[in-house]
């Protein structure tokens, strides 16, 4: 279920986010979920913001897709990067095995918890068997709004490992970490890729 003020703040507040993640070149996280895919593979970028991680990903011979529930967002994708990037929620991903490898960073994070299992389940459906999944979290417990209004759904790593056995993946890396997100807070975070593995 999406969140209409999270929504709304990001569209308000769609360039200073777009300034503050751009960069020009993979980060860690980014390259090993590039080398973790075939060469030139299909893969979705799942709440791709305002896109530079989408344009790298192309770049590198990548065929992507790329969905945001913020119009500001995909129109920044659009403008910047020339990206062919579209409105749409979690829920609206139906796809049946038609990716290589879906890259959902701090995009889920947004999604209520609850919600959790059933969007993993949708992205298990939407890969190919050995397909890689990219999801970066925030960590902690319960459900709050930062300073600017998103929601957010905090799971601890454990919790997280879980899930993904639960749908049907492997976890092959996990990373941990603290950044200073848009709202100026601390937050800490934890990274993982996951295998497909089972129907």
């Amino acid at each position: 279920m999406s969140d209409d003020q999270t929504i709304a703040t990001y569209n308000a507040q769609a360039q200073r986010y777009a300034d503050l993640v751009s960069r020009t070149e993979p980060d860690a996280d980014l390259q090993r979920f590039m080398d973790g895919v075939p060469a030139g593979g299909t893969v979705l970028d799942l709440g791709c913001g305002p896109g530079n991680s989408a344009a790298m990903m192309q770049k590198a011979g990548l065929a992507v897709t790329a969905t945001d529930a913020s119009e500001e967002m995909i129109r920044i994708a659009r403008d910047t990067f020339g990206l062919d990037a579209k409105v749409a929620v979690f829920d609206d991903l139906d796809a049946v095995e038609a990716y290589d490898g879906i890259w959902a960073n701090f995009s889920l994070l947004h999604a209520p918890r609850d919600d959790l299992p059933r969007h993993l389940a949708a992205i298990h459906t939407a890969l190919r068997p050995g397909g890689l999944f990219h999801i970066g979290m925030k960590t902690g417990e319960g459900m709050q709004r930062d300073r600017l209004g998103r929601r957010y759904a905090y799971f601890t790593p454990t919790e997280l490992r879980a899930l993904l056995g639960q749908a049907g993946f492997a976890v092959e890396t996990e990373r941990e970490g603290e950044d200073k997100a848009l709202s100026g807070e601390m937050s800490p975070f934890v990274v993982l890729t996951a295998r497909k593995t089972a129907a």
